[in-house]
């Protein structure tokens, strides 16, 4: 009762469906087929489905309507194979004969068979029906496969493929019945559901016309057929099932879940082998498109691949083996760069590396030269002289999945090679092989050569971070060897002044600190990270030993504006740095016996240091545009990186350097940074 229920409700959905493609169907002639003549053939569709709904499938009116709805259809589709072909149709003018009549005398026959006298009649007849109506089925979808010329369809393409699944339907249900001799209502049900499949596919093709095309990709081909298998699995299981029971006796129910779970276990692990996935694909590519290969989907995943890491130790090495193999479904892959001339190996993917040294010069020069993709399998099978097989290597001829060896190149330049595996379905390589690996080679040459571009780079930066840093110390020391002369010079006068001998051992002291702080920074940050470890520091307390440390070299004195102690936040020993090259440049810019100032003073909520001395002063021009500038001084021996470092470190502590300078007066640098006032309020 619930077979006979869905018979009727999934057919009359049919006929509602075939009757909403009458009432919307265009009045404007958009398909090659005349509109008329389309009319006919989906109302057609329409009565037999509500004859099947409402009477039966076995009936002599739902037969007379089934051959006529056959009938419409091949006549349309013998004007789209003329449309398709230029007229070239009509010289299958007997083939499409011979189907209509095969179509007629099928629903004549079983006709006769509905009025014979006796049952053995019946029987005879019926069998002669199924098996006319097969042969007419099977000629159609032969008329439907010639008709099928063209890769990209148009609206009568549609018209075809639906015209396809209906007649392969039929043809597959009429097969079943004629096995089992029987036709459970399980085969009508299954025959309405395609036909409500073919219904929209109609429409669709009626409103879409011959001016578009309409592409089925890959993928949903392979999914289709695959949804096409599985239904087929589900009809064949329920057959089986069916001849199981009575065969089973009171086991039935245990042999039929016992062959459910074992077909359907073994139809799992069958299907997940990548030898019958890769089958699948090749047969798919070979006789339903042009190309073995999806261009569009083959390059988006290849670039993908390249540029998104799939694990974050995921190398680019790594990602180019991978982003080859994926084209070719290859399990593995080795890829080879230039070195010293030769190939060696750089990463692996899958497989055991090759050997350091995997490719001599004469392959380098050979790759290079040709840029030919080389087949392994070829040179294997060969087995002869050729000049291209003794230059291959032993490592990659003993390597029995060793497929194809493909050359990057750069420009002209060859960047390596990578080797990848044999896929899981063996085939030999061919052109569209050749052309698609030698672009995608290309391309992953210039990834490989930016990359070592980006490596030299940042080496180059790394010695230009370095030489930067050595600038500075050599700098520095330049400052404390004239610091050390003054103290010479000086101790030439006043060695025998205690209190001089006292500063001058300070000073001492104070400069091997410095040149051991100078030597320690070679290994340490960048100049311009001081930033990083600001403290509070007191400003008073910092210009109080500075200028201590300068007194057997030069008077330095102190004064203080603001009340009470100044703290700012700052880096010290970088603070101690900018104030040394200042109060340096103050002291040789000076004359011997007037002193260099520093002032500690508060503003608002920043603390200032600033060195002041009477000297020469600089000009506008060079304060302006010169006094900043790496390697530009005014002093004969200077190096001219003494105001530019020092500015560096006060902004990387977000402080500010100011300077006022006026020829014949002297000049005054301020550093100014942030107050420390929690400092200031402890104190």
């Amino acid at each position: 009762m619930v077979s006979a229920t869905a018979v009727i409700w999934i057919h009359a959905l049919v006929a509602l469906l075939f009757c909403g493609v009458v009432a919307t169907y265009p009045r404007t002639q958009a398909l090659s087929v005349p509109r008329w003549l389309m009319l006919t053939a989906v109302a057609a569709s329409a009565a037999w489905a509500l004859s099947t709904a409402g009477i039966s499938s076995h009936d002599v009116a739902t037969r007379a309507a089934g051959a006529a709805r056959d009938l419409a259809w091949l006549a349309v589709l013998a004007v789209v194979a003329r449309a398709a072909d230029g007229g070239a149709a009509r010289a299958r003018l007997g083939v499409y004969a011979a189907t209509a009549g095969c179509i007629l005398l099928a629903a004549a026959t079983a006709i006769a068979a509905e009025l014979a006298p006796d049952a053995h009649t019946t029987a005879l007849l019926e069998s002669t029906a199924l098996t006319l109506r097969m042969l007419g089925t099977v000629s159609a979808l032969v008329l439907v496969q010639r008709a099928s010329i063209e890769e990209g369809a148009s609206g009568r393409q549609v018209v075809v493929a639906a015209l396809a699944l209906m007649w392969t339907t039929d043809l597959t249900i009429d097969l079943l019945a004629w096995i089992i001799e029987a036709r459970p209502a399980v085969l009508t049900v299954a025959r309405g559901a395609v036909m409500v499949a073919v219904a929209p596919l109609i429409a669709f093709a009626a409103h879409r016309g011959d001016e578009g095309t309409i592409r089925a990709s890959r993928t949903i081909t392979l999914r289709a057929i695959v949804a096409v298998c599985v239904g087929l699995y589900v009809v064949v299981s329920g057959i089986v099932m069916g001849y199981l029971g009575p065969l089973a006796g009171e086991n039935a129910r245990t042999v039929q879940t016992a062959f459910v779970f074992g077909s359907a276990a073994s139809t799992l692990t069958l299907a997940s082998t990548p030898w019958l996935r890769g089958w699948a694909k090749v047969v798919v590519a070979k006789h339903l498109f042009r190309h073995r290969y999806d261009y569009r989907t083959e390059w988006l995943r290849f670039t993908d691949t390249l540029g998104v890491p799939g694990g974050a130790a995921e190398a680019l090495e790594v990602r180019v083996i991978k982003a080859m193999a994926d084209m070719t479904a290859s399990p593995a892959g080795v890829l080879l760069t230039v070195r010293d001339g030769a190939l060696a190996a750089r990463a692996a993917w899958r497989c055991d590396e090759a050997p350091d040294r995997a490719g001599s010069e004469a392959l380098v020069d050979h790759l290079q030269t040709s840029r030919r993709i080389v087949d392994l399998d070829a040179l294997r099978a060969e087995d002869s002289g050729d000049a291209e097989a003794g230059l291959i290597p032993a490592w990659l001829r003993e390597w029995e999945a060793a497929w194809a060896l493909i050359p990057l190149i750069h420009v002209d330049r060859l960047v390596g090679a990578i080797a990848l595996a044999r896929p899981p379905l063996a085939r030999a390589l061919d052109w569209e092989d050749f052309d698609l690996l030698g672009v995608a080679g290309r391309q992953v040459a210039s990834y490989l050569a930016e990359d070592g571009a980006h490596g030299a780079l940042a080496e180059a930066q790394r010695f230009e971070e370095f030489n930067r840093r050595f600038a500075f110390i050599l700098h520095d020391m330049k400052n404390l060897v004239s610091q050390m002369a003054l103290v010479a010079r000086n101790a030439e006068r006043h060695a025998d002044n205690p209190a001089f001998r006292a500063d001058m051992i300070a000073t001492l002291q104070d400069t091997a600190q410095r040149m051991t702080t100078l030597l320690a920074r070679l290994s340490q940050r960048p100049a311009g990270s001081a930033g990083s470890e600001r403290g509070a520091v007191s400003l008073d307390e910092l210009a109080r030993r500075l200028a201590t440390g300068r007194r057997a070299q030069h008077p330095v004195t102190v004064t203080a504006t603001g009340d009470g102690a100044t703290w700012a936040l700052a880096d010290r020993a970088a603070l101690e740095t900018v104030l040394g090259h200042l109060i340096q440049n103050a002291v040789e810019a000076s004359p011997a016996d007037v002193a260099v100032t520093l002032t500690v003073a508060q503003r608002g909520g920043e603390g200032i240091i600033a060195v002041t001395d009477r000297g020469a002063g600089m000009a506008p021009a060079f304060v302006r545009d010169g006094l900043f500038r790496p390697f530009v001084s005014s002093k004969p021996t200077g190096f001219g990186l003494g105001a530019f470092e020092a500015r560096q470190l006060v902004q990387a502590m977000q402080g500010r350097l100011e300077v006022e300078s006026r020829e014949g007066v002297g000049t005054t640098f301020r550093v100014v940074l942030p107050r420390a006032e929690e400092m200031e309020e402890a104190a």
